[in-house]
């Protein structure tokens, strides 16, 4: 930077270099002198302390900064910048416990020049008391860009407002990107109701969270102290637009990544090797990065294919516990306390959250995936990577000059995922800093990914007197669904059969919106992840084995029956520790390939109609009350259960249903028919479920008549197929998914209905879009 400028100066000529050299000749350097802690004192890691110095200048002192290092051995660490010379300083002290501590204070004057002096002797750091676990900042040091590794402080999103909203709405990144909870990731309640628990579990544990929900209030200095009382106004901009547009690939790749990574990468002390747990890394310079060409930007822009891909999702959404190392299996133990983790690697740390690894396992990151209603204005409407759903394409300009291109392609800035119940929180927390029209397109934006997120098909069948229903929900989205954050969050099945005068005369699932409040009856199907502490780690921290919210001290995975995505195996999710986990049902809980799951409820005699739902909350009550009943140290869950309770209770939102009359007509809901002297043997329908066609196959044990029909769920004639006389042997029967005039017959579920000569037989299958 003052290279750059002293080449400015140059431009002006001889005249005023001379000037320059002048003065710079008889300019005198700053006198600095640290006065404390100069040596024996003894500090605590959380403590506020006084860092006191003395700076003299001829002129002016303009800058001082501060930093400190707990060996004589160890890097200088920058905890403050462009102070005034006050002469004192007021340090929360580090949590990295040492004997050998020291500071250093730096001072410059308006003419450029600079002093520093440090501790004269070293004085002692003491370990951050309380705690369940006594971790320490040591225990959640990661690679990449690091606090103050950046020179300036990331821009305020206002700033970018000026060329990026207003000129568009419905597509330009200003609107969109403010109704994301990535824009209010710093403003998010819950994330302050929990980063508290998390602290009072495991001391500067907070550090690990801020760097994601506030990357520009961690790299500016502010996640110290660790429970993120220092965050500012700027700091809530959360992951804000010049944080994403400043990130560079931490693995560079020759002939791909621009050539201005790589001396970015090399100036760091240690690159991160894998994508996740915040390691992210930001270019000093005033260089914008995106998808695109864009030799028209108003300030330095280079094209990063970086951008494009699922892995820079993947820095924030992929999070494992450094505390947790897997010894086998799903055996996870505490690594060794006060220092950074020996690997980052997801298939080594205890899994948080996994939904980068999910997608990366997944058909969508291989050969991607027909899905029209995620890829906006994709001609082709495959989805691959992170974007294509969560930034799908529109057309329209990137900012409000006109003379921008208008780009068929423009990546959507709104990042949604399913969050519709925080941002009402958000809009009454911070009033003066959101605007709520813009929440609210984001609202709805969500809704809308919950409501194709999944198919929900439902099946009801004859069983002697009575009836079963058969649920099936498949996974639509490129990763766990549910997924992401688990505590609080779920997904769940509500059926209900009436008789004949709509009175209830069965229901599963149900949900009491007066309490917040989901039943617990036997055969409710709850999809979600619950973690908790082992028996061999109970004993340790003093707290009970089993399930548990305390997410900083959970080692173990109780349940994780969320529906896995296609391609998925159950050995590559193990690999990353994902691997699905149902305690109800030993094995495994998905067979390979399946990215849906059924489940079956018992009906009564008399019932007329079956009506089954699937629902997503975001917060449970539980979680909403623990948050609040646990919270020791400051008011972050009163306030979150407060606004919890005002607005909704985190009310379930519908995300598909599915109606059923019974019995339809033109189909027996019986099953199949076999009689002694059927002509008929070894039915089977595949594959099931199946997208263009299905296939009947059969063996005739002489020649029969054969003739095949199609009935959607509600007993409506969809295909007749006459085959005629068949000889006896195998055969197979095929129905493209077209009705009687040609047309597709759409999705969801079908009866096929085989006739052999008097012989009648149903075959069940799903048809998916």
């Amino acid at each position: 930077m003052l290279r750059s400028r002293f080449l400015a100066l140059a431009a002006f000529g001889p005249i005023l270099l001379a000037v320059i050299s002048c003065s710079a000749a008889h300019a005198v350097a700053p006198q600095v002198t640290v006065n404390a802690p100069n040596g024996g004192e003894v500090l605590t890691g959380g403590d506020v302390a006084s860092v006191s110095y003395t700076a003299t200048d001829d002129g002016t002192i303009t800058e001082v900064r501060v930093y400190y290092r707990d060996d004589d051995l160890a890097p200088w660490t920058e905890v403050a910048r462009k102070l005034s010379n006050a002469g004192i300083y007021a340090w929360h002290v580090q949590n990295t416990p040492t004997p050998n501590a020291r500071v250093r204070v730096w001072v410059r004057d308006n003419e450029g020049l600079t002093a520093d002096d440090e501790s004269d002797a070293t004085f002692v750091i003491q370990q951050t008391p309380g705690g369940t676990v006594p971790t320490t900042l040591r225990d959640f040091e990661l690679p990449g860009t690091q606090p103050f590794g950046i020179s300036e402080p990331l821009e305020r999103v206002y700033i970018c407002m000026i060329c990026h909203a207003g000129y568009d709405e419905t597509v330009e990144p200003g609107h969109n990107f403010m109704g994301s909870m990535m824009a209010h990731s710093a403003r998010d309640p819950l994330f302050y109701a929990c980063l508290a628990i998390a602290e009072q579990d495991a001391p500067s544990s907070g550090d690990f969270c801020i760097r994601c929900h506030s990357p520009g209030g961690w790299m500016d200095g502010r996640s110290n102290p660790t429970d993120a009382s220092a965050l500012t106004l700027a700091d809530r901009d959360g992951v804000a637009c010049d944080h994403c547009h400043s990130m560079a690939d931490p693995v560079y790749k020759p002939g791909v990544s621009p050539v201005e990574d790589l001396p970015l990468l090399q100036e760091l002390v240690q690159i991160p090797t894998i994508y996740g747990e915040g390691q992210y890394v930001v270019d000093d310079a005033l260089l914008r990065r995106g998808p695109f060409q864009a030799p028209e930007a108003q300030h330095p822009w280079v094209e990063s294919p970086f951008h494009r891909e699922g892995e820079i999702c993947g820095t924030c959404h992929n999070v494992s516990n450094p505390a947790f190392e897997r010894v086998s299996g799903a055996e996870y133990v505490p690594g060794p306390l006060d220092e950074a983790p020996t690997s980052m690697d997801p298939s080594v740390l205890l899994p948080i959250e996994r939904t980068f690894s999910e997608w990366g396992a997944s058909e969508y990151a291989t050969s991607g995936v027909y899905a029209p209603e995620f890829a906006g204005n994709k001609p082709d409407g495959i989805v691959s990577t992170c974007q294509d759903c969560h930034m799908h394409a529109v057309e329209g300009r990137g900012c409000s000059s006109e003379f921008a291109p208008i780009r068929p392609d423009l990546p959507l800035h709104d990042m949604t995922g399913g969050n519709t119940f925080v941002p009402y929180l958000v809009a009454d927390l911070y009033p003066d800093e959101v605007e709520w029209n813009e929440l609210a397109d984001g609202i709805d934006r969500a809704r809308y990914m919950l409501r194709h997120a999944a198919l929900l098909d439902l099946g009801v069948t004859a069983v002697a007197d009575s009836f079963q229903a058969e649920v099936t929900i498949t996974n639509n989205t490129g990763h766990k669904l549910p997924t992401g954050y688990p505590e609080g969050r779920r997904m769940w099945i509500h059926l209900v059969a009436l008789d004949d005068q709509d009175q209830v005369l069965y229901e599963s699932g149900a949900y009491d919106s007066t309490s917040a409040t989901l039943g617990n009856d036997p055969e409710a199907t709850v999809y979600e992840a619950k973690m908790g502490i082992s028996r061999s780690l109970a004993p340790a921290i003093g707290l009970a084995p089993g399930v548990s919210f305390h997410f900083v001290l959970n080692d173990s995975l109780y349940k994780d029956n969320r529906i896995p995505p296609r391609g998925f195996t159950n050995a590559a999710y193990d690999d990353f520790g994902g691997k699905p986990v149902d305690p109800t049902q030993p094995g495994e809980r998905y067979p390979d390939g399946a990215y849906w799951d059924v489940a079956d409820y018992p009906l009564p005699a008399g019932t007329k109609r079956v009506i089954a739902s699937v629902y997503y909350q975001t917060m449970s009550r539980e979680y909403a009350e623990f948050l609040r009943d646990e919270n020791e140290t400051n008011d972050a869950g009163q306030v979150l259960y407060d606004a919890w309770n005002q607005f909704g209770r985190s009310c379930p939102e519908l995300m598909a249903s599915d109606t059923v009359d019974v019995v339809p007509a033109g189909v027996d809901p019986a099953g199949p028919v076999v009689q002694s002297n059927s002509a008929v043997s070894g039915l089977q329908a595949g594959p099931n479920p199946f997208r263009s066609e299905v296939a009947l196959g059969l063996g005739l044990n002489r020649p029969a008549e054969v003739r095949l029909e199609v009935y959607d769920v509600l007993g409506r004639a969809c295909r007749s197929i006459v085959q005629g006389r068949l000889a006896a042997g195998a055969h197979r029967l095929v129905w493209d998914g077209q009705d009687e005039t040609g047309h597709d017959a759409g999705s969801g579920i079908f009866w096929l209905r085989l006739q052999v000569d008097d012989t009648v037989e149903t075959r069940r299958v799903v048809r998916l879009h």
